[in-house]
């Protein structure tokens, strides 16, 4: 009996598509990551976009001024803390940098034996001149061994188009002798002392310059203890900035003559 004869195999032409399926597979999972890494990259992106906008916003940024000039911010551990918030310095203030800067330099000797102190406050730049170094005890004849110093201040104020304002203080200790009646006359004499040489020797046009005595009602030290007292007698020579003037009289200008009136011929 005859074998039968098995039917003829077909060439599976479709075998491709296996290939194919796999090869859609990988490259729909590789979309697929792609898609997520492009969504975390945006998300990443998105958050610094956010850290940066925060710290120019709510920081300020020129907090770190502030910071640098016995500002108030904290290390903790690894991270950092605000101790409190910090306005924004002025403009006005931000320019007179490089002035404090030149100060400092200039008057490095001065400040190591604590004869003056300078800071950058949000009313302008402050320079204090302590009277034991630059007035005689209860006294406003200044120091003629100052000048040297006063002449390196000068040439600041000179440079500058900004008002200055010159402000006597005294410790809490009454005064009272043939000159002076009480602190009150004391400091404002010191203050005008100190006008009229930055006038008359250092040529500051006196239109700049304006004055205050405030006695002892601005310590900056404790009025308990020599040293605290030490420091409050002081005259601060105060290069204003806009934050400054905003407490000041408006410097108004005399109204022009009227032009006359031309002659008919």
């Amino acid at each position: 009996m005859a074998r039968a004869k098995k039917p003829e195999e077909h060439e599976n032409h479709e075998r491709w598509l296996i290939s194919y399926a796999d090869f859609v597979t990988l490259l729909f999972a590789f979309f697929v990551v792609m898609f997520a890494s492009s969504n975390m990259d945006k998300e990443k992106a998105k958050q610094v976009s956010e850290s940066v906008k925060n710290a120019i916003n709510e920081s300020h940024v020129a907090a770190a001024v502030s910071a640098a000039f016995g500002g108030n911010v904290k290390r903790a551990g690894k991270g950092v803390t605000k101790a409190k918030p910090v306005e924004p310095a002025p403009v006005a203030v931000v320019e007179l940098l490089a002035s404090l800067e030149f100060l400092t330099q200039a008057l490095q000797e001065e400040i190591r034996a604590g004869k003056l102190k300078l800071s950058l406050e949000t009313r302008g730049l402050v320079i204090s001149l302590l009277q034991a170094t630059y007035f005689p005890s209860g006294q406003d004849t200044i120091d003629a061994a100052t000048f040297p110093s006063l002449a390196k201040i000068a040439s600041v104020v000179r440079e500058l188009p900004n008002p200055v304002r010159l402000e006597g203080h005294t410790d809490s200790v009454p005064i009272r002798n043939s000159r002076f009646r009480s602190n009150w006359e004391l400091s404002a004499a010191r203050s005008i002392a100190m006008m009229d040489l930055l006038k008359t020797r250092f040529e500051i046009p006196v239109d700049r310059l304006m004055i205050a005595g405030y006695a002892d009602n601005i310590p900056v030290g404790s009025n308990e203890t020599e040293e605290g007292r030490a420091q409050n007698r002081r005259v601060d020579v105060v290069i204003l900035g806009s934050k400054g003037l905003v407490s000041e009289p408006a410097h108004t200008l005399p109204k022009p003559s009227p032009a006359p009136a031309p002659h008919g011929k």
